[in-house]
């Protein structure tokens, strides 16, 4: 007999996950995660509130499909190169070096995981729970989920700190979950089937190497746009054949999808294709998971069981444990506030609680009531600790930060830009290669120069150059300009400038997402809009009323409106770009993380605003 289905259920959930965000964006709730809001969301709908949907085959096969996207797009956050100890590492203002991140990590990591197995043999002792193995993956695990966007918006990927909590939480994704599969492995019916994981894994490299073989072949790219999109295809069908190779061979599909997560992340995809992956996954599947999450959640009949009540706090406490005391190896390099201020982000946990304790009820490790209690558990860390970060991070000196420039190659035209910024929000070095005497002189009169012995990587390795946030290459050859700017790129440096003539390396170095200037295109270029529009030639030249860009990333006027802004001076907004989509500013328009906002008025006033929305404290 078929099976009746209705789409009321699937209606509301769908409904809930739509309104969540602007919700917590019209009542300014964003220290909120959206995921966990979800589940909020689904606590009113679900057992615990009105009781209004009932899971049916469609959501639980969206649902599910939710949860293998997310054990995908975590994989997929995993940024390998984090892994790499390439980046020299600079001194500290207490006059410490910085410390190694991935030693660090991996130490504080293994503090974590034995903190937690100690910590695990208590709660059985106690009679909570009945495996001390599964408990320690629930404590040591951490949510990237969380982690990820807190240091995005604290300004703090880039930084040491940022990328030693980003290094833990990576590698306690990657232990916990491997783990995880072992241990499913060792406890579902049929036992001996761990060693089948290899076969996963081998699988797994054989695909690594397919795709990196045939990811830049010709008739790939052609195929890459229109209605064929055959990368999300690809991708899709990665997905799908580790998902089921992982339960053919006894582990958890999500398994599967973390690794194909991991596969695509190594192979380095293009950005328009992780945001097609992020917008399918974010904006349809996994909120419904998350909603239903909360909807399976009976928060009341954990109030019939008192011992459950007690584990609540008790858990809280050993997560907060088990993260703050090994942390506190940080204290050797960074104050008291960093260190707790980390420990505290790192107690975050969410996806592969849900996971776990999902598996531990099947497997009937664990009750359901129990089940509920870890993911309510693992709800409320995910809510309190952004926010616990936040305060306590150090706040940091935004009145006097200036962007670090570094210009290769002292020439009439990088001599006079680097003086002019000096005196603005930028800290311009300006590196040239040996002088003679006579040279040196005059230059050293007008200019401050770092003399080097050559432009080789070698050299500028002991430099501030892969350091800086903007480097301009402006030597005397081109194709150094362009080996110094692909090799500026691999370092790590965000924005790079290069002075290239030819038209074939300036198409390839725009390829690596480098910007290029040349002496003849400047020159023509200048000349048409000299003819065709003076009067813009003049605003755009005119240091008092000229015409800049400032990029919006100040979480505090998130959402406000320019009517409301409070920010006073000589400033005009000119135009607004979000996206792809060009604004123009009146009254009513709300600015949003990320605008590029184009703004007229006295460079005095611009520094200032400047440093209001790009140079924001942690609030």
């Amino acid at each position: 007999m078929e099976q009746h289905v209705s789409v009321i259920s699937l209606l509301i959930v769908v409904t809930m996950a739509f309104i969540t965000p602007i919700l917590l964006h019209r009542f300014k709730l964003n220290y909120i995660p959206v995921v966990v809001a979800e589940i909020i969301m689904g606590l009113v709908i679900g057992k615990s509130g009105f009781d209004v949907v009932h899971e049916d085959i469609w959501l639980s096969t969206l649902s599910t499909l939710g949860f293998i996207f997310l054990m995908f797009l975590s994989g997929l956050e995993i940024d390998f190169k984090a892994f790499s100890g390439e980046k020299k590492r600079k001194v500290l203002p207490n006059g410490k070096r910085e410390p190694n991140s991935f030693i660090v990590a991996s130490l504080v990591f293994a503090g974590i995981f034995i903190f937690s197995l100690g910590l695990s043999i208590l709660f059985v002792f106690a009679g909570f729970i009945d495996n001390a193995f599964l408990m320690t993956l629930i404590i040591s695990t951490i949510s990237l989920g969380v982690v990820v966007p807190t240091l995005k918006e604290a300004h703090l990927m880039k930084t040491v700190i940022g990328q030693i909590i980003l290094l833990i939480a990576v590698i306690a994704d990657l232990v916990t979950m491997i783990l995880l599969a072992v241990f499913v492995s060792l406890n579902e019916s049929g036992h001996g089937n761990t060693w089948l994981l290899l076969i996963l894994f081998a699988a797994g490299i054989v695909l690594y190497f397919l795709g990196k073989r045939f990811k830049n072949r010709t008739f790939i790219e052609s195929l890459s746009t229109g209605t064929v999109q055959i990368g999300t295809r690809a991708v899709f069908t990665l997905i799908i054949v580790l998902v089921g190779l992982s339960e053919t061979v006894g582990a958890e599909n999500i398994l599967g999808a973390f690794l194909a997560g991991v596969l695509v992340s190594l192979l380095a995809p293009n950005q328009e294709l992780v945001h097609k992956l992020d917008s399918f996954g974010y904006g349809f599947l996994i909120p419904i998971f998350f909603v239903m999450v909360g909807v399976n959640l009976d928060i009341w009949s954990l109030f019939n069981e008192k011992k459950l009540l007690l584990l609540i706090p008790l858990l809280l406490a050993g997560l907060l444990l088990s993260k703050l005391v090994p942390v506190y190896l940080l204290k050797i390099w960074y104050d008291l506030k960093t260190v707790l201020a980390s420990g505290f982000l790192l107690t975050s946990t969410l996806s592969l609680v849900i996971a776990a304790a999902t598996i531990g009820e099947r497997l009937e490790i664990i009750t359901a009531e129990m089940s509920g209690t870890l993911i309510l558990v693992a709800v409320l860390t995910s809510i309190f600790t952004p926010i616990v970060f936040k305060k306590l991070f150090p706040r940091e000196e935004v009145a006097n930060k200036k962007v670090s420039v570094a210009f290769l190659g002292a020439n009439q035209t990088t001599l006079p830009v680097s003086r002019e910024l000096k005196s603005g929000l930028y800290d311009p070095i300006l590196y040239h290669t040996q002088m003679e005497k006579s040279e040196k002189q005059i230059a050293n009169s007008l200019f401050e120069i770092v003399e080097i012995p050559d432009y080789s990587i070698e050299t500028l390795e002991n430099t501030k150059v892969f350091q800086s946030e903007v480097v301009v290459i402006s030597t005397g050859d081109e194709n150094v300009n362009a080996a110094l700017s692909i090799a500026s790129k691999e370092k790590g440096v965000s924005r790079i400038i290069a002075r290239i003539e030819s038209p074939d390396l300036e198409e390839t170095l725009r390829e690596h997402n480098i910007e290029v200037f040349s002496a003849f295109m400047s020159t023509k270029v200048l000349l048409r809009a000299l003819i065709e529009s003076p009067t813009v030639i003049n605003i755009l030249t005119n240091q008092e009323t000229g015409l800049y860009e400032i990029v919006m990333m100040n979480s505090q006027f998130d959402g406000m409106s320019l009517r409301k802004f409070p920010f006073t001076g000589d400033i005009i907004f000119v135009r607004i770009f979000r996206g792809k989509d060009s604004i123009v500013p009146h009254g009513d328009t709300e600015l949003e993380m990320n605008d590029r906002l184009i703004v007229t008025g006295s460079k005095e006033y611009v520094d200032e605003l400047k440093r209001e929305l790009e140079f924001c404290e942690i609030c």
